[in-house]
């Protein structure tokens, strides 16, 4: 199947798409340079950090995998390495908390990202329930790839609420779809759903009981 055309996502999911994979990049090029590495570094972390979750949605739903077929997305991850590389460390890191940047930008594109995979799952095809796993598939594997390759332990491994942002943001627009809604409404409210419920587990370090926890 030949890839879909922006306007047949809905006006706003392909801006969502570019969002996503752009602060996406962004994340994956501060864990880099946070750790004192190479710009080439930052570009790779920023490359597979954007990438990584759309890459896994396309190969598990049939589809072609949109980076390679479309001349902007590679370019946007490259740009934000260079953005990254070359601003003061002190535009990205908070006086009191050196991560928040990438925490909250994190979030951001974790919303964005998840409406969109879901959004495209359901443009090929694939059945409501596993068009939304796709969101979430979509929104958490490029950061589980970036944890993994800086050393940084996995946020599956947190107890604080990740992936049940995305779980929330994909689902919701599944739903909202489903019931009739325009994708392009649909959009906009699971994906600010999704980051405020992402936004107030990072202010306030909400997260899921544990199993065993009383």
């Amino acid at each position: 199947m030949l890839p879909l055309a922006p306007w047949q996502f809905g006006s706003i999911l392909p801006w969502l798409d570019l969002f996503g994979i752009a602060v996406f990049a962004i994340t994956g090029a501060l864990a880099a340079a946070g750790r004192g590495q190479t710009f080439v570094t930052a570009a790779f972390f920023a490359l597979i950090t954007g990438v990584g979750g759309g890459s896994v949605r396309d190969l598990l739903i049939g589809a072609p995998v949109f980076w390679v077929h479309d001349p902007l997305v590679a370019a946007i991850c490259l740009a934000v390495a260079v953005l990254v590389w070359t601003t003061p460390r002190g535009w990205w890191q908070g006086a009191h908390a050196p991560t928040s940047a990438l925490d909250w930008l994190d979030g951001v594109g974790l919303a964005a990202y998840a409406v969109f995979g879901a959004a495209k799952a359901l443009a090929f095809g694939i059945p409501p329930v596993p068009a939304a796993l796709m969101g979430v598939v979509t929104a958490c594997v490029g950061g589980i790839i970036r944890d993994v390759l800086a050393g940084e332990p996995s946020i599956l491994m947190r107890p604080e609420l990740y992936v049940t942002a995305a779980a929330l943001a994909a689902g919701l627009h599944v739903a909202l779809v489903e019931l009739g809604i325009s994708p392009t409404v649909a959009a906009g409210v699971a994906a600010s759903c999704g980051f405020a419920l992402r936004a107030a587990a990072i202010r306030w370090r909400l997260g899921l009981p544990a199993y065993g926890a009383k």
